[in-house]
């Protein structure tokens, strides 16, 4: 029975690989278009608004400062929707946390 799994999956992963192809390192253009931008911007609109909204605050991967701007541009555009201030705090050097007032989060007292 196990064989059988691991032929089906074996299968299945090289029949996913096999349109790809690596692009060299110098094809490769990391920085969005404006409209895919735009469109990041817009789901991170949604989805962190609808986290926040339902439980106050969200948490958010933000590996380089323009991720971090982002967050922070999308944190200002809920403000504003919501009338209602939403916080920005770095958790670590890899996340963000996006709060309501009342959900930030408190320092261990000594």
């Amino acid at each position: 029975m196990w064989a059988d799994l691991e032929q089906i999956v074996s299968r299945s992963v090289i029949r996913d690989l096999y349109n790809v192809r690596v692009r060299q390192v110098e094809d490769a253009d990391a920085s969005p278009t404006e409209e895919e931008e735009r469109r990041f911007r817009a789901v991170l609109f949604s989805e962190l608004g609808n986290k926040i909204a339902d439980q106050g605050w969200a948490r958010f991967p933000a590996y380089t400062p323009e991720d971090r701007r982002r967050l922070v541009e999308v944190a200002h555009r809920l403000s504003g929707y919501w009338g209602q201030r939403v916080f920005v705090e770095a958790e670590d050097q890899c996340r963000m946390r996006l709060c309501l007032a009342g959900h930030e989060v408190l320092p261990e007292r000594s």
